[in-house]
């Protein structure tokens, strides 16, 4: 499933091709013909992302509700654009470009409090401007689940998944077992300082590497992260464990993330 750095990516690009743009909406699958009927002609406002969600505010307020899932993508296609192909959910198009959306696990069409309502049941977005740390240290301070089943939770922290929590703890030098209710605020400050700087960099690169490396070089894959997918930590050489948290794979050095 993709993290939140992509989805700020596909917000930042989608603006870019949008924003105060009249456009076309279509539907060729046909299971959002409805709605994309109605959205036909109309201008886009903004495009904006919270968490792993996307939100496009059209000028009659309405708003489109994108979440990719683990099978959802857009493609951007130049114009003219050739005719639709396999399922394609949504097609929005300038007469510059044209975007396809196939197998989101949500597309659907909301007013503002709908869309008020699904940003207040997610915790801070590390992404946004109005995130505030203090809140995400609320919601993991007052819980004794383990830290690394917390932060794959969307309701504690936005835009964080399997990749970044692995690497953020690693980075951060926290055991994923420690209690969110055990963290001491400095290591909370330092954990969220971590994750900021790792999504920031992969809006930057448009994939995740949390492992510097010189510049001008690319990292090669294998080389892009410190523990996750890893069989040895690539700081001390000692084994990696890996171990179900939060119903997915964790990866951790027991080395440099003591208990």
């Amino acid at each position: 499933m993709p993290e939140g750095h992509t989805l700020h990516r596909l917000a930042l690009d989608h603006r870019k091709v949008l924003d105060g743009v009249r456009v076309r909406s279509s539907s060729p699958q046909g299971r959002f013909a409805d709605e994309a009927r109605e959205l036909d002609g109309q201008r886009v406002d903004a495009v904006e992302a919270y968490g792993k969600h996307l939100f496009y505010r059209f000028e009659s307020g309405a708003h489109v509700h994108v979440h990719l899932g683990l099978y959802g993508r857009f493609r951007r296609w130049r114009q003219p654009a050739l005719p639709p192909r396999g399922a394609i959910r949504w097609r929005v198009e300038t007469s510059d470009v044209c975007l396809d959306l196939s197998g989101p696990t949500a597309c659907e069409l909301l007013d503002q409090a709908q869309v008020a309502a699904i940003q207040h049941r997610l915790g801070p977005d590390l992404l946004r401007p109005d995130a505030r740390a203090a809140e995400a240290w609320r919601r993991l301070s007052g819980s004794r689940r383990a830290l690394g089943a917390l932060l794959l939770d969307q309701s504690v922290m936005s835009g964080v998944g399997n990749v970044y929590r692995a690497e953020g703890l690693f980075v951060a030098g926290l055991h994923p077992e420690l209690r969110g209710d055990e963290l001491e605020r400095r290591d909370f400050t330092r954990l969220w300082k971590t994750l900021r700087a790792q999504l920031r960099q992969g809006v930057k690169d448009r994939r995740i590497v949390t492992v510097p490396h010189p510049e001008g070089r690319r990292a090669r894959k294998g080389e892009r992260t410190w523990v996750y997918g890893q069989r040895v930590c690539r700081r001390c050489d000692g084994p990696i464990r890996r171990w179900e948290l939060g119903q997915r794979t964790m990866y951790a050095c027991e080395a440099c993330q003591r208990r």
